[in-house]
């Protein structure tokens, strides 16, 4: 019986960490030179309509690259205001969220022939690795998963490496900690704030396109449904590393397969309590590492 019950709860687990931990990923990045991108809830939902619209035309692969694009075009407005121009990070990603849920809703109630309701979008089913999805309890977890999870098992181990061995991740480093001596040494602060805000962007609309193309299989207004802001608390709970953010994106995947689990057993209770816990898991783990992690030192400025 616990068998019966925890092969399904793991493999939903992954399954729904994977968008998440695109979008961490990305914010991580973004984090590490010194910016905190807010507007990562609009570029989500962004990635979403381009993940839809792009599948709708030419099937799922181009459908992953309209919603990379559509979270880049979002970033790249944020960079513009925010590394260009010198605005206020929080004021300008508060503003971007709001455009992209804005715009968003807007087409899918004006344009439904694009993106609306019964729109029978393309997706990508899992694909069973050969032996081990066999193995007990974590082969299907694992390795019967859609291809875009296969991409992130190879994505966290090359970002951990790039950050830590490469010159430019290390470049990327010293930006967020002190662009003042980073200029000194030849870098462009501004140019690598830039590159990072960009991959937030493209990372976003990747965890937008992972959710329609992967798991819903449809478009709908405001189906992001705080990912954004959640992936911002587990680039923190992870400690600003790559291993430590997608260990923590999947402790938050458990929190949204528990509302499936709890609901499939028949649970008496309100349904809303369960799909209220990943937002209450964020705010309890937030309290209780508070001041036990070191943030870039110029993150926000």
């Amino acid at each position: 019986m616990i068998e019966l019950l925890l092969v399904p709860f793991l493999e939903a687990a992954v399954r729904t960490a994977t968008p998440l931990a695109f979008a961490a990923l990305g914010e991580l990045v973004a984090e590490r030179a010194g910016v905190i991108n807010l507007g990562l809830e609009g570029t989500i939902i962004a990635g979403c309509l381009g993940g839809a619209a792009g599948a709708l035309l030419g099937g799922p692969a181009l459908g992953f690259a309209g919603a990379a694009l559509a979270g880049m075009l979002i970033a790249s407005v944020f960079a513009l205001f925010v590394v260009r121009i010198g605005t206020d990070q929080i004021i300008t990603g508060t503003a971007l969220t709001l455009l992209g849920l804005g715009i968003t809703g807007t087409v899918f109630h004006v344009a439904p022939a694009v993106v609306g309701a019964g729109q029978v979008i393309p997706t990508t089913g899992p694909i069973a690795i050969p032996g081990l999805s066999a193995v007990p309890i974590l082969g299907t977890a694992l390795f019967r998963q859609p291809l875009a999870t296969y991409a992130l098992y190879l994505l966290v181990p090359a970002l951990a490496w790039w950050m830590g061995r490469t010159h430019a991740g290390l470049a990327l480093r010293a930006v967020g900690e002190s662009p003042e001596a980073a200029a000194a040494a030849g870098l462009s602060p501004r140019r690598i704030r830039t590159v990072a805000i960009l991959f937030s962007g493209l990372m976003g609309g990747l965890c937008g396109g992972t959710l329609v193309l992967a798991q819903v299989g449809a478009f709908n207004e405001g189906m992001s449904a705080g990912r954004g802001f959640i992936a911002i608390a587990i680039v923190v709970l992870g400690r600003w590393t790559p291993l430590g953010t997608a260990g923590a994106a999947l402790v938050f995947g458990g929190a949204f397969a528990l509302q499936y689990l709890f609901q499939s057993l028949g649970s008496s209770l309100p349904y809303q309590l369960f799909l209220a816990l990943p937002y209450v898991l964020t705010l309890v783990l937030l309290a209780a590492l508070r001041g036990r992690a070191a943030a870039p030192a110029r993150l926000g400025r």
